[in-house]
């Protein structure tokens, strides 16, 4: 009995830890919210649209994790949306980016060609 556990706590280890419904797959590579904009197009590619806004954004500290906002201005930061469609059997996933960081990972509807 003690082996087929230790079996089978060697495979799940083998497979690694499950991915999040929000991750997007690249081939056998994940893209995950926190990551750079760069290791995005080095995990999967170009996207096949992008899109960019600006938005004005209160300034904040982290203090003992939690979100303080300080006085004074706003401040403008680039907001890109970026789409990668994987063709007619897959969905299209669209990636939020704040200053070149993933913060969200969206699906959208089936892709096209």
């Amino acid at each position: 009995m003690k082996s087929c556990h230790l079996f089978l706590l060697v495979i799940m280890l083998a497979i690694g830890p499950p991915s999040r419904a929000e991750d997007l797959r690249c081939g056998n590579r994940l893209v995950s919210e926190g990551d750079t904009a760069a290791l995005v197009r080095k995990r999967c590619g170009a996207p096949s649209e992008t899109r960019v806004e600006r938005k004005l954004v209160p300034p904040v500290i982290w203090r003992d994790g939690r979100r303080i906002q300080l006085p004074g201005g706003d401040r403008e930061i680039v907001v890109e949306f970026w789409t990668y469609n994987f063709g007619p059997n897959r969905f299209m996933r669209e990636i939020r980016l704040e200053e070149d960081v993933v913060v969200a990972i969206k699906t959208l509807g089936y892709g096209h060609r």
